[in-house]
């Protein structure tokens, strides 16, 4: 099958592997996938300011910000999302950050295992006990995704690991297109007995075509190289590396004509105006993507390749154009003057990053304070009503809140219900409230005088001694507090 929309994007250099899977079905599931994978290629060094794997999770988290800006300045891209699967090698170790499903494959040791865990209905409902694997593939909700990068989630829940390397162990990232028609089984025959990477890409997309794939096929396999431990001196602008850590050739199946938003509806990501040559200034912004990316040896493709290579979807390469334009400059200023570095470019958004999850915090943490008081003053409410047909006293209110109840019994007093007038039985059953502890004592005491009068009938002055009904009363105490 040949789509003429491909929404699948991925980039591989030498130490970022990502691939990203636009949401089928969602306007702009291509301008998804390739925004993210644009804003996370510049990830491909050696050299980063924190640890490998805070770095990953706190740039898909901005280009997530990045998607959210899209759609409040594009309405019609509202819904769009995309999967990101993603390695980041440094010091012989791989970072991996994953949101999706999308898939990561590990052949290490001669063992092949799926390392990515597909967030879907039915991976929830296998990981649950309630669908067997292999009804998965048959399921009529195998598709719907539980976790994606998108405008729907303020701050995505990712899936984040680290795994040390070793030379001679290979990766392989997918798109759903692959494993909708391989079975893992015949993508480790493959992975195992294809020396050259390329030949192995080539051979799992024409079997995936072959099999008739129901959407677009994204295939990256990553191979440790033996010299993954390279030195520290950079190499000129321009040139090649000295030494390549991570070889890897992806390859997507889709038709090269994607299409895309149209400029004169899509806009530009801050707002500004396209009337005035807008090609000119997508030209522009490609040119500037595409030499960021001539600096480093790397293969992209899909989506993301189409945006930095015609420009067709504006809002991508100029909101990408923008934050490289930023690093370049800054690197730029750095390397003519080591005294005086520039500030960080990114500082304000990443802060900005921070703003909305710690305002929802805040907002949480209120919500509970005023559930915590409100539930503390119904503690100092009582009530009279019945348990097990007796009247008893309550502590707290007689409502409940989901499976909570706002009140327990606190005493259980000696007087049935079925003791009581209809009229006070009611009462009782509908609650009676009291100020205090003290004033549902005294209700109880009410109750209890009106079931004795209900109890005992008017004493009869002149009782016949021969009554067969004295007779059978036997001896001992009776509700009206007396003997016979």
């Amino acid at each position: 099958m040949v789509r003429f929309k491909n929404d699948d994007s991925a980039y591989v250099g030498r130490y970022l592997a990502v691939v990203a899977d636009g949401m089928g079905g969602h306007a702009g599931g291509n301008v998804a996938s390739a925004s993210t994978v644009l804003d996370l290629v510049h990830l491909d060094s050696q050299v980063h300011d924190d640890e490998p794997l805070t770095v990953l999770a706190d740039e898909i988290q901005a280009a997530n910000s990045l998607l959210s800006e899209l759609v409040t300045t594009s309405p019609q891209l509202s819904g769009m999302g995309t999967t990101v699967t993603a390695l980041l090698l440094h010091d012989r170790r791989l970072a991996l950050a994953h949101i999706g499903d999308s898939r990561a494959y590990r052949l290490k040791n001669d063992r092949f295992e799926q390392i990515s865990i597909d967030h879907t209905f039915v991976q929830r409902l296998i990981d649950e006990g309630r669908l067997r694997p292999e009804e998965a593939e048959v399921h009529p909700h195998k598709n719907v995704l539980m976790r994606v990068l998108g405008d729907v989630d303020a701050s995505p829940e990712l899936d984040l690991a680290t795994f040390d390397v070793e030379p001679g162990e290979r990766w392989l990232l997918c798109s759903d297109g692959l494993t909708a028609v391989l079975r893992d089984s015949d993508i480790e025959g493959i992975l195992r007995g294809t020396p050259d990477l390329q030949e192995c890409v080539d051979t799992l997309v024409e079997l995936t075509l072959a099999g008739g794939s129901p959407d677009n096929v994204t295939v990256a396999v990553i191979q440790i190289d033996e010299d993954a431990d390279v030195d520290t001196e950079p190499s000129a602008a321009g040139e090649p590396p000295r030494t390549t850590s991570v070889a890897a050739l992806p390859r997507t199946a889709a038709a090269a004509s994607a299409t895309a938003p149209d400029a004169s509806t899509a806009g530009s990501a801050d707002g500004e105006s396209t009337d005035t040559d807008p090609d000119a200034g997508e030209r522009e912004r490609a040119a500037l993507i595409r030499q960021d990316l001539s600096s480093r040896p790397h293969v992209l493709v899909g989506a993301a390749s189409l945006a930095t290579e015609t420009g067709q979807i504006p809002i991508v390469t100029q909101r990408s154009a923008e934050r490289r334009a930023a690093r370049m400059l800054t690197h730029k200023a750095e390397n003519e003057d080591q005294q005086d570095p520039q500030p960080d470019q990114d500082a304000q958004p990443r802060w900005r990053r921070w703003l909305l999850p710690t305002f929802l915090t805040v907002l949480a943490l209120l919500l509970a304070a005023v559930v915590w008081l409100g539930y503390t003053w119904t503690q100092t409410r009582y009530y009279v009503g019945s348990y097990d047909n007796r009247v008893a006293i309550y502590n707290g209110v007689s409502q409940t809140v989901g499976p909570i109840q706002l009140s327990h019994v606190t005493d259980i007093s000696d007087i049935p219900v079925d003791s009581l007038s209809e009229y006070h039985r009611n009462r009782v059953e509908e609650t009676l409230p009291a100020r205090d502890l003290e004033h549902a004592g005294e209700i109880v005491n009410e109750l209890r005088d009106t079931a004795k009068a209900v109890l005992c009938p008017p004493a009869d002055p002149t009782p016949d001694a021969g009554s067969a009904t004295a007779s059978a009363q036997p001896p001992g105490n009776n509700a009206c507090g007396g003997e016979q």
